[in-house]
């Protein structure tokens, strides 16, 4: 077995929390970050699911960089559903067959049911006052984030700077080349996902500065103490889509389809838009995010549709073996 598949396929034993004699058992292959918000909703649609079909199911989770985690399923990791962070991911598994192209008009809002962005997490009174994307590639300043090849965290962390730097006076993608080359010479280490960054911010207390999504300021909060730290909205930064998708393959094997399509659905519900609001994750419901408006502060994004033509180009550009990215490290 491929030495990847295997890692994970042993880290999905260790996440399996909600114990029930069930009837049916699905694998949800999620992204790194994403543990709080599913621990939550797998209780909620269980209830849910027993109620409606009178059926117990089990479900488990896996949790890594996103495409670290869409690389296992293609190699055999049996995901009965996927839910990632970027559209790449799941355009991987498209092209693999193992996801239909047209996924994202399988489910509303682009098969994403809820947004974040990128925010910078500062240490507790923001010392060296890092206020926008400009502060981060100044001299002496560590940026902690994960590897944009690698993750989702790291890519949408990669873009959003890009996109800054493009969008300002006199801005272009050499420009923008020249801005993001500066702030990787500030990264001491790519993280290999967006956990082990908040890990070696919070807990190895290195670096000034944390670029992660929104929803993680209050993880970190529940860990670490609200007292640990403060969070800075830049004044631009990039809409962050959360897509999801069944894995065909594997649902018609199983015989698992109808409740992996069900449990998708489900983060649509009022309970899973209200779950995502609870882990700071804005949601698509317009009732809900006017509710929580007040966790929510008001910030510009741009999308990578906007901006970059789509995440099929952007990865092409910038991650692809050769890209900017490529080009920016071999250089740092």
């Amino acid at each position: 077995m491929h030495r990847l598949l295997r890692v994970l396929v042993m880290a999905v034993v260790p996440v399996l929390a909600w114990p029930v004699l069930a009837e049916t058992a699905l694998l949800n292959v999620s992204y790194d970050v994403s543990r709080d918000f599913y621990k939550d909703f797998n209780p909620l649609f269980q209830t849910y699911w027993k109620a409606k079909s009178g059926e117990s199911i089990e479900i488990k989770q896996s949790h890594a960089g996103s495409s670290k985690q869409v690389r296992a399923v293609a190699d055999g990791l049996e995901a009965d559903l996927v839910t990632m962070n970027q559209a790449s991911d799941i355009d991987f598994l498209a092209e693999k067959g193992l996801v239909v192209s047209d996924y994202a008009k399988k489910f509303p809002n682009n098969a994403s049911p809820y947004t974040s962005t990128m925010v910078f997490i500062v240490r507790k009174g923001n010392p060296r006052a890092l206020q926008d994307w400009s502060d981060l590639v100044k001299p002496g300043i560590q940026v902690i984030l994960p590897h944009p090849k690698n993750t989702g965290n790291g890519r949408y962390s990669y873009l959003a700077a890009w996109g800054f730097a493009l969008k300002q006076p006199g801005g272009n993608d050499k420009v923008a080349q020249e801005f993001v080359a500066k702030l990787l010479k500030n990264v001491p280490l790519f993280a290999s996902g967006g956990r082990d960054a908040t890990t070696t911010f919070m807990q190895r207390k290195m670096g000034d500065v944390l670029v992660s999504f929104e929803s993680e300021a209050e993880l970190i909060a529940k860990e670490f103490g609200k007292g640990e730290f403060d969070v800075v909205y830049p004044s631009l930064s990039i809409l962050t889509e959360f897509p999801v998708a069944i894995v065909n393959k594997v649902v018609d094997k199983k015989g698992t389809r109808k409740q992996a399509q069900a449990y998708l659905d489900y983060l649509w519900s009022k309970e899973g838009q209200e779950n995502a609001a609870q882990n700071y994750l804005r949601p698509r419901d317009a009732e809900l995010l006017k509710k929580y408006a007040a966790q929510f502060p008001t910030i510009k994004t741009f999308s990578v549709d906007e901006v970059f033509g789509g995440w099929g180009k952007a990865s092409s550009t910038h991650f692809k073996d050769g890209g900017s990215f490529d080009q920016i490290y071999t250089s740092k």
